[in-house]
This record gives C-alpha cells, structure tokens and sequence, in this order.
C-alpha cells in the first residue's frame, strides 16, 4: 500500500511535469504569434509605402519618356530647319557676286551640316534613354507586382 501511494505521487509529479512543459510550449508559441502580429502593421505599412514609390518611381518614368519623345520631335524639326536653310544657302550660291559670299555661304551650310549631325546624335541618345526607362519601368512594374501579391498575402 504504501509503494502504491509512491507511485501514484511520482507518477503525479511526472505527469506534473508534462503538463507544465505543454504549457511552457503552448505560451512560446503565443508569444510568437503575439511578436508576428505586433510586427505585422508596421510590414503592412512598409509595403505600401514601398508599392507608393513604386507607382511614383513609374509615373516619373513614363513622364520623363514622354519630355524625351517631345525633345526627339524638337530635334526632328530642327534637321528639318536646316535642311531647308542649306537648301536656301545652296540656292543663294548660285546667285553669289563674289568669293566672300561664296565662302560666307558655303561655311553657312557646312554648319548646318553640323546642326543635323548634332541632332541626329541626340535623337540617338535621347532613345537609348527612352529604352532604358522603358526597361527601368518593367522592372519596377514587376516589383510592384510582387509587392502587391506580398501585400495581399499579408492582409
């Protein structure tokens, strides 16, 4: 009799023992849900200040190709000036009455030689900038997108 009140106590304290290793393992895992949803605001909100400089960083892209699709049509028209200009300065060489006007002439239309090379250059330049944009949008479209996905998932 006496050994069986002993193995009831020590079974006691074992099953003691469980019980409060359950609980330690029941409240650390409380404790991280606690830490995760107290953290979770504050990611929420960094994504969508993330995903507002997204769409910001895209806007500014997009505006920044428009002003260079206006400045490659400024500099088309102004290959289109000169080109008339050399054809006037061409014309008035035929006309001319001495060598002065001559050479005035013919360094007038080797300038504007130079104006069209000039503008056909940033024509180049302005749309290898354009496609760098374009790649520079695609890339931040797809980053918005995944924020976004990240966004919904953490909602």
């Amino acid at each position: 009799m006496a050994t069986d009140k002993k193995q009831e106590q020590e079974m006691t304290v074992e099953e003691r023992l469980k019980a409060v290793y359950d609980l330690q393992t029941l409240l650390s895992q409380i404790d991280k849900i606690k830490t995760i949803r107290g953290e979770l605001p504050l990611e929420v909100k960094d994504l969508e200040d993330e995903i507002e400089g997204l769409k910001t960083r895209i806007v500014k892209f997009k505006d920044g190709i428009e002003e260079l699709r206006k400045s490659v049509a400024g500099k088309k028209n102004e290959i289109l000036d000169a080109k008339a200009a050399i054809n006037k300065y061409a014309e008035q060489q035929d006309n001319v009455r001495n060598n002065k006007e001559f050479d005035f002439l013919a360094k007038e239309i080797n300038f504007k030689n130079l104006e069209i090379e000039l503008c056909e250059k940033r024509i180049r330049e302005y749309t290898e900038q354009s496609d760098r944009m374009q790649a520079d949008i695609a890339k931040a479209e797809e980053q918005l997108e995944d924020r976004n996905h990240i966004l919904n998932e953490k909602k």
